[in-house]
């Protein structure tokens, strides 16, 4: 589990060597997720050198990635939505390292083909079958396809909603979202008590509803603010010249590759002394305390190497909190003072897993069906699992592929989920990890040669009903001094365009 040792190491107050040594910078970034990434790129890319990435307890956070027999595969998000019209911010980073061809902001612009996911996108087991759309017409009965019709006919709708500020009603990154009170009063219900109110019935359209939630917020859907539910179907709303509608970016490796992308672009020296100030540097590490001091910053970041830890001092006259917040609420002295009080604001986070399985073969298929990048079971306890070949399946099939099934932990509430992980046995992990996969192959297991699980005990935040008026992430959202906030938290749900939202944000108040 990911950071698991250090989070405890920092919730149990464990004593902490001396500093060893200082080191003085003009910025440091301290955590390497997609929002610490984004800001070191915006202060690379506008000509700043001097500043430090403290990496965390896991370089590249949610988007990190890992290799099984030479194969490249998913271990957090896998995958990118073509960037609306209002993430500039993303369609800057995609052309920046090539995934974009040309013009980056028109409204369809030329992805490269190779990142484009291929068919077939998706498919859904259901009945013993598999289907190519996770609400195919062809299962239910007529007034519950006309419910699927009206459902899509109001998103549509959603898409293209602008209120009386100009802005559009659904938009990523949020906080570029209208803020008529028409739309911001849907925070107030569950997305659940939402359809329900609006007349919607069809069992397959609140099982859709549901995975949605779990799929992006890691939470069920009568757990979710009506308008994050809403927003996951009408925010997005980008274009490819050379793509469908509804098409995403994809990796073999997930996000993995574009922060490996992004890195390149920052140009980390390589092998340098901390306390070379010319090029952007990266250290490992992780914070254990962070204060204002004088005019600036002091953070006191421990390494662990061989059983041993030492601490080391940097000062700084600015700094970039990119931790997630349940983090930054144990190392960033005096949290209160920027208005943020973890016992009330807080946003509740999900606990995940995500397995990779390798195979040494691919197994049979039902009825001969077509193996797509993102399959999913009806009514499964997971989220389905995706293929980290298929990008490569046009050419050959490989010798090995890697299937990777993801799990929100979401049937009990995350605080009983992440005490069920910490006790769980290997047996117990791997029966959970493979539920959708035995339900999808009758002869799973003579195909599968190793499995690597990957827990994430706070996964993502979930937008619970009242997370657009937080107080405390209205706050940090506002904070401009020496110190800034910067993580997909401040949105209050975690995905890659509003980590790097503002990442972006935190960067350019400092140039």
């Amino acid at each position: 589990m990911p950071g698991m040792a250090q989070g405890h190491a920092l919730r149990d107050a464990a004593k902490l060597p001396p500093p060893s040594a200082d080191i003085d910078c003009d910025i440091v970034i301290i955590g390497s997720g997609a929002a610490g990434l984004a800001a070191a790129w915006r202060l690379a890319k506008e000509g700043r050198r001097d500043f430090i990435v403290v990496e965390g307890p896991e370089p590249d956070g949610n988007a990190a990635g890992a290799s099984m027999a030479g194969q490249a595969c998913p271990t957090g998000a896998h995958y990118l939505p073509l960037p609306s019209m209002e993430s500039r911010h993303v369609r800057e980073m995609l052309q920046d390292v090539g995934v974009i061809v040309g013009d980056a902001y028109g409204r369809q612009p030329e992805f490269d083909e190779r990142v484009l996911v291929h068919t077939p996108q998706e498919r859904l087991l259901r009945a013993g079958k598999w289907y190519e759309d996770l609400l195919p017409d062809e299962v239910d009965a007529p007034a519950q396809r006309a419910e699927h019709q009206r459902f899509a006919r109001t998103i549509e709708q959603l898409k293209s909603a602008v209120g009386s500020d100009g802005r559009r009603a659904f938009a990523i990154p949020v906080a570029l979202s209208s803020q008529d009170a028409q739309w911001r009063m849907l925070d107030k219900l569950s997305f659940r008590d939402w359809l329900t109110r609006e007349g919607y019935r069809s069992a397959a359209l609140h099982w859709y509803a549901n995975y949605a939630c779990r799929d992006d917020y890691g939470a069920g859907y009568e757990r979710i603010s009506a308008y994050a539910g809403l927003h996951y179907f009408a925010s997005r709303a980008g274009e490819a010249r050379n793509a469908e509608p509804g098409a995403v970016l994809t990796w073999p490796d997930g996000l993995q590759s574009l922060v490996r992308a992004l890195r390149a672009r920052i140009g980390f020296a390589a092998g340098s002394r901390l306390d070379d100030r010319t090029a952007p540097r990266r250290m490992s590490g992780f914070a254990a305390s962070v204060q204002l001091k004088g005019k600036g910053v002091e953070a006191l970041i421990v390494q662990q190497e061989g059983g041993a830890s030492r601490t080391l001092r940097i000062r700084a006259r600015h700094a970039i909190c990119a931790m997630p917040l349940h983090v930054a609420a144990h190392v960033v002295n005096d949290m209160p003072g920027f208005g943020f009080d973890a016992a009330t604001h807080l946003p509740q986070s999900a606990p995940w897993m995500i397995a990779n399985f390798l195979m040494r073969r691919f197994p049979e298929e039902r009825a001969k069906s077509p193996l797509a990048w993102d399959n999913v079971i009806y009514a499964g306890k997971g989220l389905g699992y995706v293929v980290a070949t298929h990008q490569l399946i046009r050419v050959a099939r490989p010798e090995y592929t890697v299937f990777s099934a993801y799990d929100a932990l979401s049937e009990r509430s995350p605080q009983e989920m992440r005490r069920w992980l910490e006790t769980a046995t290997p047996t117990e992990l791997l029966g959970r990890a493979a539920g959708d996969l035995s339900m999808a192959y009758e002869h799973l297991w003579p195909c599968v040669e190793r499995v690597d699980i990957t827990l994430r005990g706070h996964g993502m935040a979930s937008p619970t009903p009242g997370y657009l008026s937080n107080k405390g992430l209205l706050a940090l959202r506002e904070v401009d001094g020496p110190l800034q906030f910067a993580h997909s938290d401040l949105s209050g749900y975690s995905v890659f365009e509003e980590a790097a939202w503002w990442g972006e944000v935190a960067a350019r108040r400092l140039l």
